[in-house]
C-alpha cells in the first residue's frame, strides 16, 4: 500500500479544523513534497520527521514522497502535524498498521531523536474534532490533561514516536492522561491590604458587581495599583464554559501553565506601557495571535501608567470594549478573538507626580491637560467609573487592617449582586448589568421614572454627558440597587452612579 491517511486539526483564531493528513508513495527520487497551504515552521517539518522516524529504528522510504494537508484551501500553522506525517508516511510504506487511528485525532511535535513535544492548541483543537463526532485523541503526554477537559473525548498520550509504532503494532500501550486534581494556586492579593480610599474601595466594588471599567486617577502612592490588583479577587469564579474559553485562548498563545490546565480564577493582564500594539490587541506574522487584551477575557486589563501607553495603543481598545471582540484582519485573512474584559486605567495627574509640599508640583496646567489628553475622550466616555483618589493621610496608613473588609467578605456580596443581575436578564446574552444593552435599559419595562433620572437626562440635554455616558449611568445604578438589595434604582443610586461616572474626570 502506498497511500495512507491520518487526522490532525488546525487553528483559525479560536476554531479548529478537522485535516486530512495524507501521504503517497510512489516510484522517484527520494524527496517529500508538502502541498496544502503549509506555513514556514511546517515546511521544515521534513526534516525533523526523517530525523524521527530514523531514530526510532524504522528505515526511511527512499521513494517520491507527497504529503497532502486537506482541506488545501485552510491555511496549516504550526508543529502540531509532525505526529501524523510521520504515521502517514509509515503507513503508506505499508509496514505500520493504521487501523487503531480509525476516527482518531492525532496532534504532537517531534524531535530529532523521535520525543513527542507538546504543541499550542490542543484544547480548541480537540473540542472541534469533539464536534466533528471523533471521540478519541493521541496528544504528546504534556498536553494530555489539557485535551481530557473537552467532554466525551478519550485520550491516549504519547511520549515518542516509538511509542506509538508499537501501540499500532499491538507490542505496548500509550499513556493515560494524569487525572485533573484541582490547583490550590497561590494567595490572591486582599482588598483589606489597601488603606483608607473609600471612594475607591466602592468604585471597585461596584465595578466588580456589575462589570464595569474603571479609570483612577491620582497622586502617586495612593492606591491605585493596590485597587487594581485587588479586583480579580472579588470576582466570582469563572464557570465551566467560561473557564474551557479562556483555557483555549491561553493555549492558543502557549502561556498555558502545565500544572493548571483549566483557568478557573478570572485573568488578569498587565502589560508594561512600553507594550506595542500587537502586544496589546494580537498580532504575529500569518494570522494574528491573541494578545494581552485577549488573554484578560474574562478577567481584568490593567494598564497603569495609561498616559505613557502610545495614543494609538489606547485607541485601539475602543472597538473591542464596545463589541466584546477583537477583529484582526492581516494579509494572510482574518481573525476573531473574545475579549470580553473588564479595563482599569491609572494615571498619575502630571508627568512629574510630584506630591503637594515643599517639593510641590511645578506643572502649568496645559502641560496637566495634555498629558492627561494622551487618554482620548472617545476612549474615556466608554470607562463607566472615573475616580479620583485623594493622597492618603497618616492616620489611614496606620489603622489596623483587621478593621477593614476583605476581599471574600466583599466578593460575597458582589456574587449575591450578580446573581441578582444574571437571573434579572436572563432572557439576554448578559452575564452582568455591565453588558445590558441600553436599548434594554429604556423599554418600558426597565425605564426608570422621569423624577429619578431628572438630573441624569438634563446632563444629556445640554451636552454634558453623551448618550453612551447616560447608559452607563442608568447600568451603574442598577449594580448599585443590586448591592443594596433593592428592586431598581431611586434618585440616591443614579446621584451615586453619577458621583461615580463624573468623579475623577480630568
Amino acid at each position: 500500500m502506498s497511500y495512507a491517511m491520518v487526522l490532525c486539526a488546525a487553528l483559525e483564531g479560536v476554531t479548529g479544523h478537522i485535516v486530512r493528513v495524507e501521504a503517497d508513495l510512489a516510484a522517484g527520487l527520494p524527496v517529500v513534497v508538502l502541498s496544502g497551504l503549509p506555513d514556514s515552521a511546517l515546511n521544515e517539518a521534513r526534516e525533523r520527521v526523517r530525523a524521527a522516524i530514523v531514530n526510532s529504528g524504522e528505515p526511511w522510504p527512499q521513494r517520491r514522497i507527497a504529503v497532502n494537508l486537506d482541506p488545501a484551501d485552510l491555511r496549516k500553522r504550526g508543529s502540531a502535524f509532525d505526529l501524523p506525517i510521520a504515521l502517514s508516511i509509515l503507513g503508506g510504506t505499508g509496514t505500520l498498521p493504521l487501523a487503531g487511528l480509525d476516527g482518531v485525532l492525532v496532534l504532537g511535535e517531534l524531535g530529532l531523536d523521535g520525543s513527542v513535544r507538546p504543541v499550542r492548541g490542543v484544547l480548541p483543537m480537540a473540542a472541534a474534532a469533539a464536534r466533528q463526532g471523533i471521540a478519541k485523541a493521541i496528544v504528546p503526554v504534556g498536553n494530555a490533561a489539557e485535551a481530557a477537559l473537552v467532554p466525551g473525548m478519550r485520550v491516549l498520550a504519547a511520549d515518542t514516536l516509538g511509542r506509538v509504532i508499537g501501540f499500532l503494532r499491538g507490542q505496548c500501550a500509550l499513556i493515560e492522561p494524569p487525572e485533573a486534581l484541582p490547583q490550590p494556586g497561590g494567595p490572591q492579593p486582599d482588598l483589606a491590604d489597601v488603606a483608607g480610599q473609600e471612594m475607591g474601595r466602592l468604585g471597585l466594588e461596584v465595578a466588580a458587581a456589575g462589570g464595569h471599567h474603571l479609570a483612577l486617577f491620582g497622586p502617586p502612592g495612593a492606591g491605585k495599583t493596590m485597587l487594581a490588583q485587588r479586583l480579580p479577587s472579588l470576582l466570582p469564579r469563572l464557570d465551566d464554559a467560561a473557564s474551557l474559553e479562556v483555557t483555549a485562548l491561553h493555549s492558543i498563545a502557549g502561556v498555558l501553565s502545565p500544572g493548571e490546565p483549566l483557568l478557573r480564577r478570572p485573568p488578569y493582564q498587565a502589560p508594561h506601557h512600553t507594550a506595542s500594539v500587537p502586544a496589546l490587541v494580537g498580532g504575529g506574522s500569518g494570522l494574528a495571535r491573541p494578545g494581552a487584551l485577549s488573554l484578560a477575557h474574562r478577567g481584568v486589563l490593567f494598564l497603569d501608567e495609561a498616559p505613557e501607553f502610545t495614543r494609538q495603543a489606547l485607541d485601539t481598545l475602543r472597538q473591542p470594549l464596545e463589541d466584546g471582540t477583537v477583529t484582526l484582519g492581516r494579509s494572510r485573512g482574518v481573525v476573531v478573538y473574545p475579549a470580553q474584559v473588564q479595563v482599569v486605567l491609572a494615571a498619575n495627574p502630571c508627568p512629574c507626580a510630584r506630591p503637594t509640599g515643599d517639593a510641590a508640583c511645578a506643572c502649568t496646567p496645559q502641560v496637566r491637560r495634555r498629558y492627561l489628553g494622551r487618554i482620548s475622550g472617545p476612549l474615556l466616555d466608554r470607562i463607566d467609573i472615573q475616580l479620583e483618589l485623594p493622597p492618603l493621610k497618616a492616620a489611614h496608613l496606620f489603622t489596623d487592617a483587621t478593621a477593614r473588609e476583605s476581599s471574600p467578605v466583599v466578593a460575597q456580596r458582589v456574587a449575591a449582586a450578580r446573581e441578582t443581575a444574571a437571573a434579572r436578564w436572563a432572557g439576554l446574552d448578559a452575564r452582568c448589568n455591565g453588558e445590558v444593552p441600553g436599548t434594554v435599559l429604556r423599554q418600558r419595562r426597565w425605564r426608570l421614572p422621569d423624577d429619578v433620572t431628572r438630573e441624569l437626562r438634563r446632563r444629556l440635554d445640554t451636552g454634558a454627558m453623551s448618550a453612551r455616558g447616560h447608559d452607563k449611568v442608568l447600568r451603574l445604578a442598577w449594580t448599585l440597587s443590586d448591592l443594596t438589595g433593592l428592586d431598581r434604582p431611586g434618585k440616591a443610586e443614579i446621584n451615586t452612579a453619577l458621583t461615580l461616572r463624573d468623579g475623577g474626570k480630568p
